[in-house]
């Protein structure tokens, strides 16, 4: 039977590099580990730590398309980070000017939640602990 230990990384493709760097490691607080130009692609890696954990891989490339977010397309919906307290972090996002969606209850886990978009209007979820 195959064993899965955890999920590893998950990669996001951006258009613009310099905004999606500082919105993942100045907005988001995420730790930049390491940092790679690969001139024979003309494109950035950018690799990221959350609490601890390498998890994302930031990837530029010349002129990506377009992710279609709404109506949502089949495939990944969106990336969900854990909070400790949901009204700490919205406060902390709408400090930078970024619109974030009305806090809900989940209905199953009772627990509050809510979503806002990367730079490239890539869906987030804040997920309260």
């Amino acid at each position: 039977m195959l064993k899965l230990n955890r999920v590893h990384h998950i990669a996001i493709i951006c258009s613009d590099y310099q905004k999606s760097k500082h919105f993942y490691s100045e907005v988001l607080g995420l730790k930049i580990t390491q940092e790679i130009f690969r001139k024979e692609r003309n494109s950035y890696k950018l690799d990221l730590e959350v609490a601890g954990l390498y998890q994302i891989e930031l990837f530029s490339f010349p002129d990506p398309p377009a992710r279609p977010s709404r109506p949502e397309a089949v495939g990944l919906r969106h990336i969900a980070f854990e909070v400790d307290d949901i009204e700490e972090a919205v406060s902390h996002i709408q400090s930078h000017h970024i619109f974030i969606e009305p806090i809900r209850v989940d209905e199953f886990t009772g627990k509050h939640f809510t979503f806002f978009a990367d730079p490239d209007g890539l869906p987030i979820e804040f997920y309260e602990k």
